[in-house]
């Protein structure tokens, strides 16, 4: 294959032209939203490949990362063409203008030459437009594509919490009522709220130490909104250490960071990021932390402060969403989601930190290493050795939660338990089955009337 530099397409030949191929990104994102960048091919496409360490890798990834505002994500990889090594960098981004070193350019052909004043002011404008416009805009999915049952399972709940007050009938006519769709075409809103298959993400991933050099899970949920903050706030549950305080007649789970809280910060990354960057929302839980990040600025001219312990009310960026949410209960009331974290952190002792970036928005919960060791409680989420008698090693707090209800409820079939433990029956029947790989639990009965016990 003969490389030949285009619009989307820029050649340099070794990572000594790193600035300039910083800029050229840029060029291309402003013109085109895409493109490649190649390192170890001269202009005239000969490849003569370059020497490439892993940290040439991150060299690339980091310039890239530390000048271009806003941020982009590019994928950073060797290749090998022939036989000689080379880079490709592939990026794509919707939040044009970019700036490259401070300054902005446009692709012309295959160079890059500064936007003018004007051109770079009409780029913002039409950037505001966008953004503001969003909301309303009809996404590319139809009525067909909503999940029925997500729509159905959200009215029930809305119904329930005396927020809405109309029952389902057709897909289709509970979106014309949640002014959600126009004619037979969803809104952006909608799309996100109830399609499976839409364009926001939530990566999540546990890292060994205090940062992101060496990471024990990596996973990437995709789905409906309601879907994410379910497997979120189940991945920060599993991940965390618990501990047990006894009482005269029960004993109770205590998590080093409250669950009520990491929901409403789940909650409000979800419906005050924004759309209209491709960046996903993230979940990175550290030794000593764990945060919870959305791409999209904080309101300008307003901090944290402002809504914990001021009178400020809600700015929203994404209305739709934050009154759908706001009408099953998942928002309890404008403007109060930081004000609810921060004190359900201080009513626990937990330390809580508010973080606004240039790409987004970031709560921080500390873990409690002191209550950890006191407590004897296990790296890396779980009950103690002592109280989760002798589970090994490596099964999650749910499912060692699980085998806890079954040695106490022996003989519960799935879908009681799913009720009984507030959790859904396909979660329960995926730590039914690691149970029984591990040699935990036998079921005895019939099929019909037979239920789980512990061996």
């Amino acid at each position: 294959m003969k490389y030949k530099e285009s619009e989307t397409r820029e050649l340099k030949k070794s990572t000594s032209e790193l600035k300039e191929a910083v800029v050229s990104i840029a060029a291309m994102l402003n013109k085109h939203k895409k493109g490649e960048l190649y390192f170890g091919i001269n202009n005239d496409g000969t490849v003569v490949g370059l020497t490439i360490s892993g940290k040439t890798i991150r060299d690339v990834s980091k310039t890239i990362s530390d000048h271009i505002e806003p941020k982009i994500y590019p994928k950073v990889e060797k290749i090998t063409i022939g036989n000689k090594d080379c880079i490709k960098v592939a990026f794509q981004g919707e939040d044009a203008p970019y700036l490259a070193y401070g300054r902005a350019y446009i692709r012309v052909g295959d160079e890059d030459r500064h936007l003018s004043a004007k051109e770079l002011e009409n780029m913002f404008l039409k950037k505001k437009n966008e953004k503001v416009s969003w909301k309303s805009k009809v996404s590319g999915h139809t009525v067909k594509d909503v999940n029925e049952n997500v729509l159905r399972q959200y009215v029930s709940k809305a119904q329930s919490v005396g927020r809405l007050d109309f029952d389902f009938e057709s897909v289709k006519t509970t979106l014309n009522k949640l002014n959600m769709i126009q004619g037979n075409r969803l809104l952006n809103a909608c799309e996100v709220l109830f399609c499976n298959e839409n364009k926001m993400e939530v990566q999540t991933a546990v890292f060994a130490g205090t940062d992101k050099t060496t990471f024990l899970d990596i996973k990437k949920f995709q789905g409906t909104l309601f879907d994410m903050l379910e497997k979120s706030e189940q991945y920060i549950s599993e991940h965390i250490n618990w501990r047990v305080k006894f009482g005269k007649m029960k004993r109770e789970k205590i998590p080093e960071v409250p669950i009520k809280a990491a929901r409403e910060a789940l909650v409000n990354s979800f419906c005050h990021r924004d759309y209209a960057i491709p960046k996903g929302n993230e979940i990175a839980i550290f030794k000593d932390r764990v945060e919870i990040y959305n791409p999209g600025a904080f309101p300008e001219g307003f901090t944290p402060e402002d809504f914990i312990k001021g009178k400020e009310r809600s700015i929203l960026r994404n209305p739709l969403i934050a009154e759908t949410l706001y009408k099953s209960k998942e928002i309890e009331k404008w403007g109060s989601g930081l004000r609810r974290i921060y004190e359900e952190c201080g009513l626990h002792e937990v330390k809580v930190e508010f973080e606004t970036l240039k790409s987004g928005f970031m709560v921080v919960f500390y873990r409690d290493l002191a209550i950890k060791k006191k407590e004897g409680l296990q790296e890396g989420g779980g009950i103690s050795e002592g109280i989760s008698e002798g589970i090994s090693e490596g099964i999650s707090e749910g499912i060692k939660s699980l085998l806890t209800y079954i040695e106490n409820n022996p003989g519960k079939r799935i879908n009681i338990i799913a009720q009984e433990m507030n959790k859904p029956a396909k979660t329960i029947e995926r730590w039914i089955k690691k149970l029984r790989e591990k040699g935990k639990i036998e079921f005895r009965g019939s099929k019909k009337a037979g239920g789980y016990y512990k061996k």
